[in-house]
């Protein structure tokens, strides 16, 4: 489970076994868990955020989606 970054108490990972599906981003921290599509950030699900905590993963998936999908495509070899 490759760590993309860590930032204001969330972890930015994807899942090794993955690559089959479209770019997105796992994020884990403050007791719940979410995945985003990357680049457009569309929510798949989410567990035990609430609406404020998911605000916030949002900015900064938005500051980060380039370094997201350019780290995804390198480790997948895309």
């Amino acid at each position: 489970m490759p760590t993309i970054f860590r930032l204001r108490g969330y972890r930015f990972v994807f899942y090794s076994n993955e690559g089959f599906e479209p770019c997105h981003i796992h994020i884990i921290g403050q007791g719940g868990e979410a995945k985003f599509w990357i680049p457009s950030c569309e929510i798949v699900w989410s567990y035990n955020l609430n609406p404020g905590q998911l605000r916030t993963i949002l900015d900064i998936l938005k500051e980060n989606t380039h370094k997201i999908e350019e780290v995804w495509n390198e480790y997948f070899n895309r």
